[in-house]
């Protein structure tokens, strides 16, 4: 069977990076390649020394190559980017440009800011599941973890602690469920608490968003700590444009502060997307309504700020359920009532941003 390199390198361009989400063949991986009656010789280039994708990779790399190779032997050369190599692929990914936060008003990625006004109000998890939800619809999706005092988005979505792999000074966001994710919880120990001021707390969000290489999302879900203290500021901020979801309870200890985080949102020119009730009431057992933490907070919320009540989402033990197991109830429980109502909320979040309608995209078209 006639082979040449063309063959070869579509072969190739099959395999993705898993991490960066690209063909070998678009990120510089492919090296040499040797076609002789007995043998295909190829050099796949990883990014880095230890890169944890080097398994699948190569995996990959042997099943893809079985369709060209009409009975010759694969010589597979698994090497590493020299650090020229390296520079010229992270120079690529930024697009020439220094390392710069890439979710600008005119980026057309839609930044979703997830808030409330006091903790343990089930924000986290809300956030794991709506940011699930929207992939799902097929968008691509990341989530910044910006809690970081309480950081939890890496258990819920079952991520171990390992930090991101870095290229250079490029930061690669591990992946979950389809879900490019970033947290300080990737970068500390499990028995490790952080204390730091607000200068420091703004540039761990500044590098989150400058050092990281999302790619091209859809939506960016920012994962924030409750009340209006510096990362609410810090995100005003850098992300002047996001669009902010309050969770509240029903009940008046936490629907009387949570529109606080609303309206400082409001003041630094964000725009509030709406609100959603969580914890509200229950079916027991015996088919009787429970309301466990009282009714009503959430409207009350949405009236105080002229926003919709985007929904109300049931106290759920399959929800904490979900979250303790590493997995999203919409992804590990589809048919359970919950994952019908986060679905539904999902698609408001959708439905419910500014038009990108006529938007020109962030390129020039050169005529020759």
């Amino acid at each position: 069977m006639a082979l040449n390199t063309d063959q070869v390198t579509a072969a190739l361009a099959t395999v993705t990076d898993p991490e960066l989400r690209a063909p070998l063949t678009e990120l510089d991986m492919v090296g040499d390649i040797t076609i002789t009656t007995d043998a295909l010789s190829v050099e796949i280039r990883l990014t880095i020394v230890g890169c944890p994708a080097a398994d699948r990779i190569e995996s990959d790399t042997r099943q893809a190559l079985q369709s060209v190779l009409g009975g010759r032997r694969l010589d597979l050369t698994v090497g590493v980017m020299t650090t020229d190599q390296r520079g010229a692929l992270v120079a690529r990914l930024r697009e020439g440009r220094p390392a710069t936060n890439p979710f600008t008003p005119d980026s057309l990625t839609r930044v979703i800011a997830v808030t409330s006004g006091k903790g343990g109000v089930g924000k986290s998890s809300l956030t794991a599941n709506l940011a699930a939800a929207v992939s799902k619809e097929g968008f691509s999706v990341g989530i910044i973890d910006a809690d970081v005092f309480g950081f939890s988005i890496p258990g819920l979505l079952g991520l171990d602690a390992t930090p991101p792999t870095r290229i250079d000074d490029m930061m690669l966001p591990p992946i979950a469920h389809d879900i490019k994710v970033l947290s300080i919880g990737m970068f500390l120990g499990s028995d490790q608490a952080v204390a730091w001021r607000g200068p420091l707390l703004h540039r761990t969000l500044q590098q989150f968003l400058t050092d990281s290489y999302f790619g091209d999302l859809d939506f960016l879900f920012l994962d924030l700590p409750p009340g209006t203290g510096d990362i609410a500021i810090s995100v005003g901020q850098l992300l002047p444009h996001a669009e902010i979801l309050v969770v509240t309870t029903p009940q008046p200890s936490a629907s009387d502060v949570a529109w606080r985080s609303g309206d400082v949102a409001r003041q630094t020119g964000q725009r509030v997307l709406g609100v959603i009730e969580n914890m509200s009431s229950t079916i027991g057992v015996g088919g009787e309504t429970l309301n466990f933490f009282g009714e009503g907070g959430g409207q009350i919320v949405a009236d105080k700020l002229d926003v919709p009540l985007l929904g109300s989402v049931p106290l759920s033990t399959s929800l904490r359920q979900a979250g303790d197991d590493g997995t999203p109830l919409v992804l590990s429980h589809p048919e359970d009532p919950l994952s019908d109502i986060m679905s539904t909320l999902a698609r408001a979040i959708i439905r419910g941003g500014p038009s990108k309608a006529g938007k020109g995209l962030p390129v020039s078209l050169k005529s020759n």
